[in-house]
């Protein structure tokens, strides 16, 4: 039944009611009031300092956490021969890396079993507070999927590239090599870095917490391969030059030894090759004297190899002709406290014989003939006492004293190649002058159509000096001159030995020589200029015409059969 108006009144108001009176003070739900309202104005305002004030810090670090940068590395370009064949190249290979935080223990000796890696080297890369580590480097194609498909937490694979030198040691010194990060070192991989060298790529990922890309943000950058270096290598004839090297020395149980093959033509380098050589593909063995290539880095007094320029500087001059004749009994010359000696008492020699016979007494008469100036102006044409022009590290320029310090005796010694120095490929690249009209045509390794060779020649004698010459580099070879070694069978050919001792320190080495020899290759037309050098035979001879002239002849033997030239009927 409806209350009374006095009750309905009473429990309107609390008041009145006991039961419904507040039994906390007033004050405290106004203080819990303050208290969730300033809570709430503080995180206000830590959400201003943070996506305001420290907006860019804050999203460094979640970018640091998740945004990733993922390089995609150029593969290096390869080196090949004039023909194409490779010389060097880069392999697709593998870099596994691993999470230690998240590798799984009992997956340590599938792991280990996978990548052929001993279980204690393994361990000892994963223990380690690193939040990544590399296991292994330069991992095939085979392998890494052997490591994919074991499904481990924590473990990727980085594509990469590894460096390969099909032709091994015949050619290293040629191609050098490259280090751990693709970076060339020496030879060609060193000269043409900057075009063999790739340009990585570039893509910004955003990634979970697990490591998987969500997705991709920002312009992509793509890789860029480096390019091709062709050389005027062929490398059937280079593997040639190495082999009969090698064999040469083992014979004459020499120190080391180097070829080089020029076409005569253009002075385009065809071999190059020297012993010892070393294997680029392993690493261990890139170090130590087989690495120094000698054709290009070792100086030495030319000896008797260099009188045909002196000749050719005569002729010019109109001071001889071929048939001059020379005085060299009774077998010595004096000059001062000096006396130059020849091997046997000669006589009376023509110009021509002096050269074939190799008459050391003949050769300083006439150098003493010429103006001391123009002799040394005549061998800085030849590129003697200058880097040949070549883009290749290390390469040494020769010896080439002043002129004007010439005593009579060093005058008459430069006649017959003592008191400078040279190396082989600038000993080989002198002889161009001599295989057609007197044209130098300086040495040339790379292939580059955009540089015309007739850019680089110069006329260094006359047309007519080069073939008197020639016919003196036919004679040499021929019974009664020094070279009968390097006659070849099926091709006429000429060319000069030469015996030098070695220098060492403040005097020669006794019993320590090199034995040289240059020649031209048929000698009718040249198309080959072909130089060894033999240092320090031990048996067998020292002779130049003993121990180089034969590996002349069987490297320009096989040459020119490999070039196609036709054996002279």
């Amino acid at each position: 039944m409806p209350l009374p108006s006095r009750q309905r009144a009473s429990h309107a108001s609390g008041d009145a009611n006991p039961i419904l009176a507040p039994k906390l003070p007033r004050w405290r739900s106004r203080l819990v009031a303050a208290v969730l309202s300033a809570g709430f104005v503080v995180l206000a305002a830590r959400a201003c300092w943070v996506q305001i004030v420290t907006h860019e810090f804050h999203a460094a670090q979640g970018d640091k956490r998740h945004s990733v940068t993922i390089e995609s590395q150029g593969m290096r370009g390869p080196i090949v021969d004039r023909h194409g064949a490779l010389l060097a190249v880069s392999l697709v290979t593998y870099e596994i890396w691993a999470e230690p935080r998240r590798f799984a223990p009992s997956m340590r000796a599938a792991l280990a079993k996978a990548l052929a890696m001993p279980a204690a080297e393994l361990d000892q890369r994963l223990s380690t507070e690193r939040a990544f580590v590399l296991l292994k480097r330069h991992v095939d194609a085979q392998t890494a999927q052997r490591v994919a498909t074991l499904g481990i937490a924590g473990v990727t694979q980085v594509a990469s590239s590894k460096r390969f030198y099909p032709e091994g040691e015949s050619v290293s010194h040629v191609v050098g090599f490259t280090d751990i990060n693709d970076t060339g070192q020496e030879g060609i991989e060193l000269a043409a870095h900057s075009t063999l060298a790739g340009e990585s790529g570039v893509r910004q990922v955003i990634r979970d917490r697990l490591g998987r890309i969500v997705s991709e943000h920002g312009p992509r950058v793509l890789a860029r391969d480096g390019g091709t270096v062709r050389l005027t290598i062929d490398r059937r004839i280079q593997q040639l030059a190495y082999a009969q090297l090698k064999a040469a020395l083992v014979e004459h149980g020499a120190q080391g030894g180097s070829a080089v093959v020029l076409d005569a033509r253009s002075g385009e380098i065809l071999a190059l090759a020297n012993a010892p050589s070393f294997d680029p593909n392993q690493a261990m063995h890139r170090a130590g004297p087989a690495v120094r290539n000698r054709a290009l880095t070792d100086t030495f007094e030319p000896g008797s190899t260099i009188k045909p320029l002196v000749v050719a500087l005569a002729m010019d001059l109109g001071t001889v002709t071929p048939s001059t004749l020379v005085e060299t009994a009774p077998g010595y010359y004096t000059i001062g406290p000096n006396t130059i000696h020849d091997t046997s008492n000669h006589g009376t020699l023509t110009v021509a014989q002096a050269v074939s016979k190799s008459s050391n007494i003949a050769l300083a008469k006439l150098a003493l003939n010429l103006p001391a100036e123009r002799l040394w102006s005549k061998y800085q044409e030849y590129g003697i006492g200058h880097q040949p022009p070549l883009p290749f590290p290390g390469m040494a320029a020769g010896k080439l004293r002043p002129w004007q310090r010439w005593r009579p005796v060093e005058q008459a010694t430069m006649g017959y190649g003592y008191g400078l120095s040279t190396s082989l490929l600038q000993l080989a690249q002198t002889y161009t002058a001599f295989a057609d009209d007197g044209m130098l045509r300086p040495a040339r390794l790379m292939l580059d159509d955009s540089a015309p060779v007739s850019a680089s020649t110069r006329h260094v004698t006359t047309a007519s000096s080069a073939a008197a010459v020639r016919a003196m580099l036919e004679a040499a070879v021929n019974p009664g001159g020094t070279a009968r070694a390097a006659r070849t069978a099926g091709y006429a050919v000429g060319g000069k030995t030469g015996t030098a001792w070695k220098h060492t320190g403040a005097g020669y080495a006794k019993g320590k020589y090199r034995s040289l020899f240059v020649g031209l290759a048929p000698i009718g037309a040249p198309r080959l200029v072909v130089a060894v050098m033999i240092d320090e035979p031990a048996r067998g001879g020292y002779y130049g015409g003993k121990v180089a002239a034969p590996v002349f002849s069987s490297i320009a033997s096989g040459a020119l059969q490999l070039l196609g030239v036709p054996p002279k009927i």
